[in-house]
């Protein structure tokens, strides 16, 4: 491979990852259209690197997130033993899946996740007491955290766990079939099921996609869809990015931060559907 390649693939990953760690979906909702339709890799290999810049994306942005208090931790442990479990039921069907089906899907749900996020573009975040019989109040995930752009401590609630496991199960068997980290479908979930502040949904599923990601990874790699040649500087660009993304997060306000994330969904939403549909867009190779 070509050195321009290389650091082009760098540069890449390093913008997806920043783009990415601010919406609080790692670079892999961006790596897959970027490779596939800038630098013309097959859709499984693809995807096969958007799982491991997923990964490395996840550990770059870990530490500033936890250190600003934005990062559930009893929740995303919760969340992640159902979303664990589509993942590896997801791996299963990929060699079933074609080419144009997988664009198709990534289409919808890219669409499906901006039209829930644009519903609930004014954030309301309850401060009534906590149902003392729910699942959130037994497994204390209620909490609170400092607001760099409100200037003030936020305290918030989880509501309706039990919709909330259904949806990630889903998100995680969505995450192993486009290699895409799950974020694009965990934040929604988290924002329309849970009712969370859409920083700390976006934190937590931060913290979340890794484990996601990893537990998908080495069925790919068996399946020779891992190219090292792509999947190093695409890593590489993603925990350089990541960092920078996570700071980038704590510094918004939390509507523009929203309206953020339904632009560049419904843009990516578009793009991959015209893929789907056949219709080729010019690009250069790098």
């Amino acid at each position: 491979m070509e050195t321009s390649t290389i650091l082009w693939l760098f540069v890449a990953a390093f913008g997806a990852s920043a783009l990415g760690g601010v919406l609080g979906m790692a670079s892999g909702i961006f790596i897959v259209p970027i490779l596939t339709l800038f630098f013309n890799v097959d859709i499984h290999v693809a995807i096969g690197a958007s799982i491991v810049s997923v990964i490395a994306c996840s550990c770059g942005s870990a530490a500033p997130f936890l250190k600003g208090r934005l990062t559930n931790i009893r929740l995303a442990i919760v969340l992640e033993t159902a979303t664990t479990l589509g993942a590896l039921t997801g791996v299963f069907l990929v060699g079933v899946a074609s080419t144009s089906f997988l664009y198709g899907l990534f289409a919808v749900i890219l669409a499906v996740s901006a039209k829930q996020m644009l519903a609930r573009r004014r954030e309301s975040i309850d401060t009534s007491a906590p149902n003392v019989k729910s699942w959130a109040t037994v497994l204390r995930l209620h909490s609170s955290f400092p607001d760099r752009a409100l200037g003030t401590e936020v305290p918030y609630q989880v509501s309706r766990v039990p919709l909330g496991l259904f949806l990630m199960y889903g998100a995680g068997l969505i995450s192993a079939l486009l290699g895409i980290g799950s974020g694009v479908l965990k934040i929604p979930a988290m924002d329309t099921a849970l009712r969370l502040p859409i920083k700390i949904s976006s934190a937590t599923s931060n913290f979340m996609i890794g484990v996601t990601a990893a537990a998908s990874a080495s069925v790919y790699f068996v399946r020779g869809d891992i190219d090292i040649g792509i999947a190093g500087p695409v890593a590489l660009g993603s925990v350089v990015g990541a960092l920078l993304g996570a700071r980038l997060l704590m510094g918004l306000a939390p509507d523009k931060l929203r309206i953020f994330f339904v632009i560049v969904l419904a843009l990516l939403a578009v793009q991959m559907l015209l893929s789907a549909l056949g219709v080729q867009i010019p690009t250069g190779a790098a």
